[in-house]
């Protein structure tokens, strides 16, 4: 099993629940990064066209994520 990761969470005071969208690009890349290594060894009963598939679309999500910060920051720059 991979090492365990925890995200900063930070809790307004509202009560919701925050987490940096850094962290969560990067925990879609890196689920998807799993599947494809479970892919490679072998793994039970996984289609590798499948998983190829929804790796790839973790992978645009975070971008997304990333390009959606990337013009926040930018907008609030100015």
């Amino acid at each position: 099993m991979g090492r365990e990761v925890t995200p900063p969470v930070i809790i307004d005071s509202h009560g919701s629940l925050h987490v940096a969208a850094a962290d969560v690009s990067k925990l879609l890349r890196g689920i998807g990064a799993h599947w494809l290594h479970l892919v490679e060894r072998g793994g039970p009963e996984l289609d590798e066209d499948t998983v190829a598939a929804l790796a790839i679309e973790l992978a645009k999500l975070a971008d997304r994520i990333d390009v959606a910060c990337i013009a926040h920051q930018t907008a609030t720059a100015s």
